[in-house]
């Protein structure tokens, strides 16, 4: 910012607020039947994995038992599967299934289209706004604190 600018005052209770409740609405559209830590752990090893369980626990900030949990139960379900690693077969790694990937896809399609059906209600001026709001949302993505590895 220039020294001649002015600042710019936000209501951050509002936007904080705001995104809360979209992102509590949007896992509702999902359709899954799963937890959000299930949802969030199957979404992590489909975009990064194959994972060790120590990478999936450091990504998700979770505690390994925890993390143990999670994946057991997602392997239960058929979601993800785990491979020992060639190299070390004292790793194991896990990775989504097919049907663990056709899960969130159809997800992702049900919390699509439930955003589309609320956008089409707005007008013009505030989609706008909206798609003028994504590329600084997403560089507030990118200056958090680096993920924590252990």
């Amino acid at each position: 910012m220039s020294t001649t600018e002015a600042p710019i005052t936000i209501d951050v209770a509002r936007l904080r607020l705001a995104i809360v409740r979209l992102a509590r609405r949007q896992r509702q559209q999902s359709g899954t039947g799963l937890t959000p830590s299930l949802q969030s752990a199957l979404a992590v090893v489909d975009a990064r994995g194959p994972l060790t369980l120590g990478e999936l626990a450091a990504i998700e900030q979770v505690s390994p038992p925890t993390t143990t949990r999670i994946v057991a139960k997602l392997e239960e379900m058929g979601l993800v599967e785990r491979t020992v690693d060639a190299g070390d077969r004292r790793i194991t790694r896990v990775d989504a299934t097919d049907h663990g990937r056709g899960q969130l896809a159809e997800s992702r399609e049900r919390r699509d289209a439930w955003l589309r059906d609320r956008l089409a209600e707005l007008s013009a001026h505030d989609v706008a706004a909206l798609a003028a709001a994504i590329d600084p949302l997403e560089r507030l993505l990118r200056t958090e604190a680096p993920e924590r590895v252990s």
